[in-house]
Order: C-alpha cells, then structure tokens, then sequence
C-alpha cells in the first residue's frame, strides 16, 4: 500500500520560499499519512562564489558551519535536509556528453546526503517523488534505488532558458526511466505518454481548510477595507513572464471607476510599469500565505490576467481554484487549460477588450447560488483528493510489478 510508507520529495523550489509551492501543499498532505523527507535545493558555486548575500547562500553557510541542523524536522512525519554540499554550476555546457557526465557526478554527492539521511532515519522502501528536476536528481533512480520513482509535470518549465538548454533533451530520458509519471494537465500527460505509457492525469489540488469561510467570520484586511468598491484583485507573484501588464492598464484606464488590487510581490516590469501612476490601482505587495484568503474575499472578482504562450497555455493555474474555494467570481484569460478544464467555473477573455466584458459580466450576473457553486468545485480540487490519486496510481503500479 502507498500510505504508512516513506517518501522522499525533491523540487526546483527551495522548502524555504516566501510563496506557497505545489510541492510543499503535496509535501504537508503526505505527511499526515506518511514519513516524509522534503530535500531542498543545494547550494550552487555560482551562488556560493557571487552571490553571497542570497538568502538561500547564507542559509547554506550556516548549515556548513553547524549553526542550522542540516536535517530540521517540521513535524512528527517530516524532515527537511539541506544537503551539506555545494553542486558544480555547470549548465553552460553544451557539450551534451560533458553535460551528462559531470551532472552524474553533482547527484553523486547530493545523493550521498540524501543516503545519510535515510540511514538515519531509518526510511526503507520509499517512493521518490521528483516535481519537474530534470537536471538534480536525474539520477536518482539508479543512485538510490527507490521503490517506485514517480515524476510530477505540472509545469512546462522546458520554455525557461536555462531548463531549455539541457532539459528538453533530459525531461523525455527521465519520463521513460521513472515508474509512474503523473500530470496536472491532460497535455502533459498526452506528452509523457508517447515516452512513458504509465503517464496519468491526475489534476491539482487546493488548501481547502485556508480557503474557507463557511462561518462568514474571516476579516477582510483593513487595507482592502478602505480600497473602493469594485474591487477586481489577483493575489500571487506579479511577473511579467506570466501576466499580462498592458490588459492590466487597459482595464485600469477603460473603467477608472474600478479599484485594482494586486497583492502580491513585484518583478522589475511590475515596479517600472505604468500601472504604478495610476490612481486606480492599488499594489499592496507580498502577503503571508495565511492572509490570501481575507484578501480574496474582499474581492468583487478575482482575475488571473495571463499572457497566452508556451508556458502559460497549458499550465493549472494554482490560484484558480483558491479564488472557487472563496466562492467568488473569477475572470481569465482564456488558455487553452482553462478552456478545457474550468469554461463553466470561469468567465474566459480571449483579449483585453473581453476582460472589460467579462469582468462585468461576472458582477450582474453572481447570485448566492453561484458562489456556493463555486465554493463547491474548488473544495472538490482539495489536496487530500489529490493526494489520493497519488496513492491510487502508486497502488495500481505495485499491484503490476
């Protein structure tokens, strides 16, 4: 059976991240069934040699020098490791033989910690479950030899630079060699299909008890108190890779008598944006994750702003289903994701001008019985109901083999 069992987790996010990730939402549902090691990202030279003042550097060289444990325990069922060793910086590689060779030897030692650490908690037979690393951690299956290796795609990160360079030749060889891929979008499992045939939907999740107001007690927070009605707000990181800047000024400019609420913290495009001389918007920067909710609930609409390209299309919008779980209407724009998955949950904008439509759709037309609608599709998404098809198709592997 795939719970009471120990599982090792590993990302591209660190575990000590100002935003909620997916991985750390899945790592705390497992947990509460099953001994769980989350390892966080190494310390890379680049990092260690020129960027000194990072947080994630000084993180590590308090680790090194024994002043943070390098093995923190959350709780009764889990263990974070920050690995005692500095990984080589190598993606500028191109030679794909060199690449290979030396990455091997970076798992190598990452591996050797992660092997310290089960020894000393005394794991057997654990799942590895590795969300979208295709470059640390590429070896693992052969370094630590794992019952199952199951690898999460949920994002499609092969369209950042830097994973593009060696990731889109690696991503395909470690969804062939893994025992179970699972997806957050039925694109990415067509795609690990064609390398993996044990390649499975399994959608996303949401933190349901955060996202709950069934009492009608949560406060709104007195800064979005004293913003004006309508209120159209997006709560999560403002970055110009993913959200479209100019729709944002056109709606603010279109309808001044709207109030634009961003929550949440700025890249550089964000910061040296117009929207920042505009009146009528409202940047109230980033939040604890706690407090999401009192913000989505002082919202009129919740709007997911996209850009529509590679990355964006096809990717699950995390957000989407805390805005449901509020009950409160949520306009996006109108990926190719959303229209396959949420087109009855959501009011979609294929452009600008629509979201100006769409947005004001979205007010005349809610009820109380469309924000109880919405209310129960997001509780549907809740991470336990995730988690349990983890479980389900962890469960039906072992059964095969």
């Amino acid at each position: 059976m795939s719970k009471g069992r120990d599982y090792i987790v590993h990302s591209i996010q660190p575990w000590d991240t100002y935003v909620a990730t997916v991985l750390k939402y899945i790592t705390m549902e497992l947990c509460k069934k099953n001994r769980v090691l989350f390892l966080d990202t190494p310390l890379q030279r680049s990092f260690q040699l020129f960027k000194r003042d990072a947080p994630e550097t000084k993180k590590y060289k308090r680790v090194f020098s024994g002043q943070d444990t390098d093995l923190l325990q959350v709780n009764e069922n889990l263990w974070v490791l920050y690995p005692k060793t500095v990984l080589e910086s190598i993606n500028w590689i191109s030679n794909p033989a060199i690449f290979d060779s030396l990455n091997k030897a970076n798992d190598k030692r990452f591996a050797r910690q992660v092997k310290h650490a089960v020894d000393k908690l005394g794991f057997r037979d654990y799942i590895v479950l590795n969300d979208t690393s295709m470059i640390n951690g590429f070896n693992f299956k052969e370094l630590l030899k794992p019952s199952v290796q199951m690898y999460f795609l949920r994002d499609h990160i092969t369209k950042v630079a830097y994973h593009a360079k060696h990731g889109i030749r690696l991503e395909p060889l470690l969804i062939r060699k893994s025992d179970l891929v699972v997806t957050n979008s039925p694109y990415f499992s067509d795609y690990a299909g064609k390398y993996n045939p044990n390649s499975h939907f399994i959608g996303q999740g949401c933190d349901i008890d955060l996202y709950s107001d069934d009492d009608g007690t949560m406060q709104i927070p007195e800064e979005l108190s004293r913003i004006p009605h309508p209120r159209i707000g997006y709560t999560g990181f403002l970055t110009s890779i993913r959200l479209d800047i100019d729709l944002l000024v056109h709606v603010a400019e279109q309808r001044p008598d709207w109030s634009l609420v961003l929550v949440g913290p700025e890249d550089q495009a964000f910061k040296d944006s117009k929207l920042h001389k505009l009146s009528n918007v409202y940047f109230l920067g980033g939040k604890p994750g706690a407090e999401l909710p009192g913000y989505v609930k002082g919202f009129d609409v919740a709007i997911n702003p996209q850009l529509i390209n590679e990355i964006t299309n096809i990717n699950y919008p995390l957000k989407l289903d805390e805005y449901l779980a509020m009950g409160v209407p949520v306009v996006a724009t109108k990926t190719w994701f959303m229209n396959f998955y949420f087109p009855d949950d959501s009011y979609l904008a294929a452009n600008k001008e629509e979201y100006i439509i769409e947005i004001t759709k979205a007010m005349s037309e809610d009820t109380p019985a469309k924000h109880k609608a919405r209310i129960l599709v997001g509780r549907s998404h809740s991470w336990a109901n995730f988690v349990d098809k983890i479980y389900h198709q962890v469960d039906s592997l072992e059964k095969k083999q």
